[in-house]
């Protein structure tokens, strides 16, 4: 498992600060009007940036996550190249204006941990043997945060690499899960991330049955996790139908347009 993520005390204060009396009412409804298990309205796109070899736009919620993909092209400099397979540097970024309170443009250590996570998260899914002492680049932008954009920059990551045409073993989908007043909640967004109890992000190869990331931040009993793991899960799944569509209507797109 991989190590839990850090709030700083700055954070914690100025959500405790806005924080609602209640995150779920009687009825198990969230502040957003969804049910406990339901994923925030999600919306993909490929092919977003003409000048990549890959790109992917995605908005889950209030997230809003943009990725180029470059590559694979000679690695520089040549020492990081690896003679039996290729690199992914991947480069997770919050611009300034994607949070409330305007972040610095420098990368921030979360930033640097984050990049280091879902390119860890990538990885198994790449068939990286194929291209020997390339890189492949990923670059990760967040435009606008609200809690969960680790998963959705793997998720819309995923895409961009699949649109580049980098053989992929399977398309990687991420989504957490999560505990808030005491019941467990799906696609966590941002008041829930922070005043809640527990957070699990996962990500995860649908067809392959296999988990590449699996962080925690909270507490939990283990039935708790458990299950938490399998809403999360459960969310992948629903995320990967929704990427395998928006690749799917790419190329339909572009059949149409030469039969015409």
């Amino acid at each position: 498992m991989k190590a839990s993520k850090k709030k700083t005390e700055k954070e914690k204060e100025n959500v405790v600060d806005k924080k609602p009396e209640k995150l779920i009412d009687k009825k198990g409804v969230r502040l957003d009007g969804r049910k406990l298990d339901e994923l925030r309205p999600v919306k993909m796109e490929v092919g977003v940036i003409p000048n990549a070899d890959g790109s992917a736009y995605l908005e889950q919620g209030k997230n809003k996550v943009l990725v180029g993909v470059y590559g694979p092209k000679e690695a520089h400099p040549r020492h990081i190249a690896l003679q039996d397979r290729a690199v992914i540097q991947c480069r997770y970024h919050m611009a300034p204006f994607s949070v409330d309170e305007r972040k610095s443009p420098a990368p921030s250590r979360r930033d640097v941990e984050l990049s280091k996570v879902i390119r860890e998260a990538l990885e198994p899914a790449i068939f990286l043997e194929y291209y020997p002492k390339t890189a492949i680049q990923v670059y990760i932008e967040i435009l606008q945060a609200d809690g969960g954009t680790r998963c959705a920059g793997i998720t819309a990551a995923s895409l961009a690499l699949a649109d580049a045409g980098i053989p992929m073993r399977d398309l990687v989908v991420a989504c957490a899960a999560g505990k808030a007043d005491g019941k467990l909640i799906v696609d966590l967004m941002d008041t829930e991330d922070k005043v809640g109890e527990a957070d699990v992000p996962v990500a995860f190869m649908p067809n392959l049955n296999a988990v590449t990331l699996l962080q925690m931040d909270g507490n939990l009993t283990v039935d708790e996790f458990e299950k938490a793991i399998s809403m999360a899960i459960d969310g992948c799944k629903q995320l990967y139908a929704l990427q395998k569509e928006t690749l799917k209507s790419k190329y339909v797109a572009v059949e149409e347009a030469e039969e015409e």
